[in-house]
């Protein structure tokens, strides 16, 4: 199995981080585990900005130079983990502009007539980690799960990936006792990971 892990955020001394080298360290101790690739969008310097013109349009997103490392990596994974905080009920714009790029039409989902687009990342799966200083269940009861209805519902199963698992982990500024219970279980869990 190979993985992508895709890192976005700006401290490397960060939680987010820590979750990071878990997710690692369960890997590499994973004999089903072939190989893992990270990409730190911070530190990759990648450009979240959308741009469009007469040189420069949306329908040729999917082959554009600049991206195709980017969607190269996306093709060879069996697994993408995506590890984040939630800002402002969201993900960072770092990685929503990622998203609003890798994931376009001719790549991710084409065209075929039909009332939904075919996904074409169909066999993938994806782990999502997030944290966030508000409460676990802040975005059920105030946000409606606009998180997980985006990232599900909005964005993976419409490209073709249906297995997604979260792993939310709230209130971890005041809750710093529980750091290490909660970074024991995502390192277990891709310790123990079968796909």
């Amino acid at each position: 199995m190979n993985i992508l892990l895709i890192f976005t955020h700006p401290n490397h001394q960060s939680l987010n981080y820590a979750f990071a080298q878990e997710v690692l360290k369960g890997c590499k101790e994973n004999q089903k585990v072939n190989s893992v690739e990270v990409l730190d969008l911070y530190e990759e310097g990648f450009d979240p900005v959308l741009v469009f013109n007469e040189e420069k349009r949306r329908r040729d997103m999917h082959i554009d130079p600049k991206l195709e490392k980017y969607r190269n990596q996306l093709l060879w994974a069996d697994k993408v983990v995506f590890i984040y905080p939630i800002w402002w009920g969201r993900p960072p714009a770092m990685l929503l502009g990622y998203i609003d790029q890798m994931f376009s039409s001719g790549f991710a989902y084409k065209e075929n007539g039909r009332t939904f687009p075919e996904g074409l990342l169909k066999g993938k799966s994806v782990v999502c980690i997030s944290t966030m200083k508000g409460p676990t269940l802040y975005p059920l009861f105030w946000l409606n799960n606009a998180h997980k209805v985006l990232m599900r519902k909005a964005l993976f199963n419409f490209v073709g990936i249906r297995k997604v698992k979260f792993f939310e982990f709230g209130s971890m500024e005041k809750k710093q006792g529980k750091h290490k219970e909660n970074l024991e279980k995502v390192y277990k869990y891709f310790k123990a990971l079968n796909q």
